[in-house]
């Protein structure tokens, strides 16, 4: 290394052998450097386009990994007939309206750009591919909820726009029970059984620790026949083979950010590339109906009451409280409050706000039986969320008595005792 101090002195000196070796050494350490910056440059380029993190730390997928996730995320490409008919309708210039329903991944942080989210990608396929044609995207998407909620106010959130292709996506808020096996049939059925006949496309996300419910379903997309996506197997593989970190798509133990998104959406719309360059407008079979229940119709078959259509019977001590965005519903904070609601059906839900605040507990009766008790307080310090819980199940058919009596009892951390009460559902409902 060549020291400023040594220079000068050589200067002074002026020796001009050591001035000549001075400058022979400061053009040779400049042609060092230039080499060394160029080197890195080419490595960095030859390593960017076949790697998941850039030098900037990040996400990019070349063209042949980008194959490999698809490959490997395609669990099945089910039967395409009803794709085929949205195909066929979108070529002809007709509205298309686009939908998907699941929890916080499919709605996404409200931080994240709405042209970010994976739904708004996927949308963005179908305007790309057919530019005549005027599309409209329905995001049911309701962080912190699971299938049951979803079935219970899908006609509401989703089947009400009648919308011709659907994405659904529970696999990580869903548990591995015969129960939720039955919600996410029912789910379903009532979307393929819509009139207008829509699409369906599964997709299945994934935990930090690669755990979902994706087995669970892909037997209910199987007995179906519908398209099955799978991000947890796409990036699986990747991580196992250390060639991608889960920080790089995913802050948290669960939702995605942008880069996550943008892959998951790669997923479904390479998957719909793939169907649409089988799509002959002149060869459209018609659709076969849905197949007979693998488990349960129960779910296709609910009702759901909130806001303000959720009036109760009989009030003591509760008001209605319709000034905020995600808890509307009725409250009480003195115990002994008592608010009961004429419900139909077999089984019966009730869903309630859960935070980190003065909440406190409920009494939950069904005809004045089998009473059960909810906390609304919440132990996590990130927000507020709808908590579902089923109140009573295998119910006779016909009209049941909902009670609910707010309790002095609470959580010792608490310093309150409200209890929201959002919304009332059933499923079982024979007649509408």
């Amino acid at each position: 290394m060549i020291f400023l101090s040594e220079i000068i002195e050589v200067i002074r000196s002026g020796n001009k052998n050591h001035l000549k070796w001075i400058c022979f050494l400061l053009v040779f350490s400049a042609t060092l450097i230039q080499a060394r910056n160029s080197t890195s440059a080419i490595f960095s380029k030859s390593i960017t386009p076949n790697s998941s993190l850039t030098e900037n730390n990040e996400f990019r997928l070349s063209e042949k990994s980008m194959k490999r996730f698809v490959r490997e995320a395609l669990v099945s490409e089910g039967d395409l007939t009803r794709l085929f008919h949205v195909f066929s309708k979108a070529q002809k210039g007709e509205k298309i309206v686009i939908g998907a329903i699941g929890g916080s991944i499919t709605r996404a942080s409200t931080k994240m750009p709405i042209e970010k989210r994976y739904a708004n990608l996927v949308l963005n396929w179908w305007q790309k591919t057919f530019p005549q044609t005027q599309f409209e995207l329905i995001n049911a998407g309701i962080g912190a909820t699971r299938s049951d909620y979803g079935a219970m106010r899908a006609q509401h959130d989703l089947l009400s726009a009648k919308p011709d292709f659907v994405i659904v996506e529970f696999a990580t808020n869903d548990l591995d029970t015969p129960e939720y096996a039955e919600s996410y049939e029912g789910l379903i059925r009532q979307i393929l059984n819509a009139p207008q006949k829509p699409a369906v496309a599964l997709l299945f996300m994934t935990r930090k620790d690669g755990s979902n419910v994706q087995d669970a379903e892909i037997k209910i997309g199987e007995h179906y026949h519908l398209p099955m996506i799978s991000y947890r197997n796409a990036i699986w593989q990747e991580m196992k083979a250390g060639k991608l970190r889960w920080e790089q798509i995913c802050p948290d133990e669960v939702h995605p950010n942008e880069y996550g998104h943008a892959i998951a959406a790669e997923l479904i719309n390479r998957t719909l590339s793939q169907a649409k360059k089988k799509f002959r407008a002149e060869k459209l079979s018609s659709v076969a109906n849905s197949a007979t229940p693998l488990y349960s119709n129960s779910f296709e078959f609910t009702s759901l009451f909130d806001g303000e259509t959720l009036v109760p019977t009989r009030n003591n001590g509760w008001s209605y409280d319709g000034s905020g965005k995600d808890n509307k519903g009725w409250k009480s904070s003195i115990p002994g409050s008592v608010i009961e609601f004429e419900v139909t059906g077999t089984s019966i839900y009730l869903s309630f706000w859960k935070i980190n605040g003065p909440m406190g507990k409920a009494k939950i009766t069904i005809d004045g039986q089998n009473p059960v008790i909810f906390d609304s307080w919440f132990d996590q310090t990130w927000g507020g969320y709808r908590e579902m819980e089923p109140i009573a199940r295998n119910l006779n058919q016909g009209k049941h008595l909902v009670k609910i009596e707010l309790l002095a009892e609470k959580n010792e951390k608490s310093s309150g005792n409200e209890f929201r009460v959002l919304c009332i559902g059933s499923t079982g409902i024979t007649t509408k």
